[in-house]
């Protein structure tokens, strides 16, 4: 897969809950911190949004599309505003699907979709984000339009398979925006997300991920991006936050992480398929980036699904 594909992969989106919002009047909405991301898109009117430690308020008009990567508070509203009614009035009796109504609703409509995420590797990956990704209708591609009217036709008239439907319709959204948001500029913050956005640089970080168990120099790579070895150092550590091999180890512990977290296969076998011919210098490594060692964290692993089934 390619280096978003695995990024996104590994971020586990599941459980995924959408609803729809329908206002009217002058109206303004607080929502709590939340767990997982938040992916919403307005198909109707405008509204203003405030993020908790998001310095802007940003105004939304119709097509515009938002995720939420911190879990923060946020309010919404017809005007700006500081406070807000509790979402939880509205979302509390809806089942995934349903449409909440405020106020005399018909001239303002949303789509929402919340995504817990899965394990430690989602917390590494998440913090290099920005609290708030924004697509504005000008930049959308046809398909995340297409598939924000389909959801807001099955939130409004919902039909025999409209959870599987809304649910399917908002990954695909998800992976739209995060592919436009590389597509349009550099974000604000380094890590894998500015890695990726980097000519250069992304050349050699998908040749990593292509071949994760390679022992890359830093000179292979530097090679890769047609640039000196000394120039690609600089550049990498600046653009992604650390070096070419501190980004590759990471990715390694990240993937060893998954692998555990599905398969029953030995700490050896996982340490080989990630380049490490010593288990030893394998498990120091993985306890570094993940905080307990390979064993314990497929036994915790194994005990957390347990405790679910």
């Amino acid at each position: 897969m390619d280096p978003l594909s695995n990024i996104i992969s590994l971020l586990k989106p599941h459980d995924c809950v959408a609803a729809g919002f329908d206002a009217g009047g002058d109206w303004a909405v607080r929502f709590n911190r939340h767990d997982g991301l938040k992916c919403n898109a307005v198909v109707r009117g405008g509204c203003w949004l405030r993020v908790e430690d998001v310095e802007e308020r940003i105004w939304l008009d119709a097509g515009d599309c938002f995720i939420l990567t911190k879990g923060s508070p946020f309010l919404i509203s017809a005007h700006p505003a500081e406070f807000g009614g509790p979402n939880e009035t509205i979302y509390a009796p809806l089942r995934h699907g349903g449409t909440g109504i405020y106020g005399t609703g018909g001239s303002f409509f949303m789509t929402g979709s919340r995504f817990l995420l899965s394990g430690p590797t989602s917390q590494i990956l998440l913090g290099s984000l920005p609290p708030v990704i924004l697509l504005r209708q000008s930049s959308s591609q046809d398909a995340v339009q297409w598939s924000l009217h389909r959801i807001a036709e099955e939130l409004r008239e919902p039909r025999p398979g409209a959870a599987i439907s809304i649910a399917h319709l908002s990954h695909f959204v998800l992976v739209q925006v995060m592919r436009a948001h590389l597509a349009s500029a550099l974000p604000a913050t380094n890590g894998w997300m500015a890695a990726l956005t980097d000519g250069p640089i992304s050349k050699a970080v998908a040749a990593m991920h292509d071949d994760p168990a390679r022992a890359w120099t830093v000179g292979e790579l530097a090679s890769l991006a047609h640039l000196s070895r000394t120039s690609f150092a600089v550049r990498f550590r600046r653009v992604a936050g650390q070096t070419p091999i501190e980004y590759l180890t990471e990715w390694r512990m990240l993937l060893a992480a998954e692998t555990l977290s599905r398969t029953g296969k030995p700490v050896a076998h996982v340490a080989a398929e990630v380049g490490y011919t010593s288990e030893s210098a394998f498990t120091v490594a993985f306890k570094r980036a993940m905080g307990r060692t390979p064993r314990r964290y497929a036994v915790e692993v194994e005990d957390a699904l347990s405790d679910v089934v």
